[in-house]
């Protein structure tokens, strides 16, 4: 199996722009490269969905822009987080954080025979499997 770009969830571009800006000024296309540098390339955000957010977000207030030069000496509108972006980029990630442990756990939970003997078992001392025989499951949890 390749390297296969998944398709962002909705929300997920405007949380990874503001990322993004969070470590600086740039202009869209800057945006769109510093994503997938990020991303160690596992993600691809096109031009015809980046520019849309980037309007949408700067209409929220989370963003302003202005107009510059680029490095090759093209004019460019640059993009730099407001205060509000700043802030919202905080509840974004605590709302993605907490999804994507709820959906950790959920992916990390496997059948079981009804009715199998109930297991606490530790496995390399930093993982422990909790089974619930009532509805035939065993969940892994992380003992870090």
């Amino acid at each position: 199996m390749g390297k296969q770009k998944p398709e962002l969830p909705q929300g997920t571009l405007d949380m990874l722009v503001l990322k993004a800006l969070s470590l600086g000024q740039m202009h869209g296309y800057g945006v769109g490269q510093r994503i997938g540098q990020l991303a160690e390339d596992m993600l691809k955000v096109e031009e015809g969905t980046l520019y849309p957010a980037l309007y949408r977000i700067e209409q929220r207030g989370w963003i302003k822009s202005e107009w510059g030069v680029s490095e090759n000496n093209r004019r460019a509108r640059y993009y730099k987080l407001t205060r509000a972006g700043r802030k919202q980029l905080g509840v974004e990630e605590a709302k993605w954080s907490h999804l994507s442990m709820a959906v950790g756990k959920v992916l990390r939970t496997v059948s079981v025979p009804r009715g199998s003997s109930p297991v606490a078992a530790s496995i390399d001392g930093s993982r422990v499997l909790v089974a619930n025989t009532r509805l035939g499951i065993v969940t892994q949890i992380d003992g870090r």
